[in-house]
This record gives C-alpha cells, sequence and structure tokens, in this order.
C-alpha cells in the first residue's frame, strides 16, 4: 500500500500534467504576467515613484488575484464532478484528504511558477537602483500565500457544484468581501456607522489587505502567516466535508 505522501504526490502529478495538456496554462501565464507589467509599470507608477522598491507590483496582487486565482480553482472538483471521475478517484485507495491536498498543491505550485516568472521586474529594479531584497523577498512570501488562500476557497466552492462558472463566481464573492473587509474606504464608512472600535477591528481582522500589507513592507509577522495559513486549513477542511457528503451520497 503506498504511503499518505506517495498517494499526494501522484494526485499532485496527475494534476499539473493536466494544467499543461492543454494551452490554458500557457494562456494564463501569458495573461498573468501581462497584467502584472501593466498594473506595476503603467498604473501604478513605477518609474515616477522614483524609488528602488516594488511597491506598485505588489499593491495589485489581492486585486489581480481576484478573477486568476479563482480561474484556475474553479475546475479542481467541478470538472471532476461534470466527467463523473469523482466518484471514480475517491473509490480509489487514497482518503480524501490526500485528494485535496494533492489537487491543492500542483494548484499553488502552478501559482507559484507564475509568480516566479514575473523575476524580470526584480532584475529591473535591482538595475535601477539600490533595492531592499529584503523586502521584495517578503512580499512574494505575502503573495504567494495570498494565492494559496485564494486557491483554497476557490477549491472549497469547486466542491459544492460542477459548474465552473458558478463555482469562479462564488470563490470571486468570497474573496471580493475578504478584500473589501479591511479596505480603507469601508473601514472609515464602519467607523462613521459604529462607534465601536472593536467591530472595526474584528472586521478587519478578517480581511487580506490587512494581512498582506505587513508582507509589502518587508515584515514577516507570525500572526499574518498564521491568517493565510488558517484561511488555506479551514477552506481546506471544509471542502473534504462537503466531498464527504458526495460519497456518503
Amino acid at each position: 500500500m503506498n504511503s499518505p505522501l506517495s498517494n499526494i504526490k501522484t494526485i499532485a502529478k496527475r494534476e499539473l500534467a493536466g494544467y499543461f495538456a492543454s494551452p490554458v496554462a500557457y494562456v494564463f501565464i501569458v495573461i498573468f504576467l501581462l497584467l502584472a507589467g501593466f498594473f506595476t509599470f503603467m498604473v501604478g507608477g513605477f518609474f515616477e515613484r522614483g524609488e528602488a522598491s516594488l511597491i506598485s507590483f505588489f499593491l495589485w496582487h489581492p486585486w489581480l488575484y481576484l478573477f486568476l486565482v479563482p480561474s484556475v480553482g474553479m475546475r479542481l472538483w467541478s470538472e471532476e464532478r461534470r466527467l463523473g471521475t469523482m466518484e471514480l478517484l475517491l473509490t480509489m485507495p487514497i482518503t480524501a484528504w490526500q485528494a485535496i491536498v494533492g489537487k491543492f498543491l500542483a494548484s499553488w505550485l502552478f501559482l507559484g511558477l507564475a509568480l516566479a516568472l514575473t523575476f524580470p521586474v526584480v532584475m529591473t529594479v535591482n538595475y535601477l537602483g539600490a533595492a531592499d531584497n529584503g523586502v521584495i523577498f517578503c512580499g512574494y512570501v505575502g503573495s504567494l500565500l495570498l494565492a494559496g488562500g485564494y486557491l483554497a476557497i476557490s477549491c472549497m466552492t469547486s466542491a459544492i457544484t460542477r459548474n465552473q462558472v458558478v463555482s469562479f463566481i462564488l470563490s470571486v464573492v468570497i474573496c471580493l468581501f475578504l478584500i473589501l473587509a479591511g479596505w480603507p474606504p469601508v473601514t472609515r464608512m464602519l467607523e462613521n456607522m459604529s462607534e465601536s472600535s472593536r467591530l472595526v477591528e474584528a472586521v478587519a481582522a478578517f480581511s487580506v489587505m490587512t494581512h498582506f500589507e505587513g508582507f509589502q513592507r518587508g515584515v514577516l509577522d507570525t500572526r499574518d502567516i498564521i491568517f493565510f495559513l488558517s484561511m488555506v486549513g479551514f477552506s481546506l477542511f471544509t471542502t473534504s466535508v462537503i466531498l464527504r457528503g458526495h460519497r456518503a451520497g
């Protein structure tokens, strides 16, 4: 009998190969790189800032991932249900958790590859000035964790329905809520509506923006890391509950 790690590795390799078996993966990577460059240099005012930093690069990641990550995760389980292969997968000598983790890690690795291909931006900022690569590294760590959080939510919504479009919309709505919860205009509105600062702090505590800001400043705060890992863990746990329901049905 194969070990759990071996089963996860097998599922991950199968899923990762599925991405590159079609042009979808290459189209996604190209779109991601083009949008990242556009927001960094055209919208973010990279050259106008006059400083050797990637603030304008990381600033847009929560919004950039809002649509791109769900487009990657929406097929994880919806496609299995649509093709009728999910029942076959769950009857194999693997646990639901091994299948979930394997699929998630493959998709997260794919997103990490797309993020790694933005290295020309790092080379550019180092060429133009004395960049703080420690801050840049923290930004990349935060960006990868942010993508993982969005992906886990997309994995959860994908297990709910066999329709990929519905899965995409649900994950976008949930991720948008997690952005707006800590968006300055929203927090200011809550401050005007409520005299309780604890309410504003409680809402902002669930925001990906609040926890991503520290990484942009070059701070690896364990609370921010735990937040994103908890977000991943909770979403994947919910996915396992949903899949167990399908198996029982």
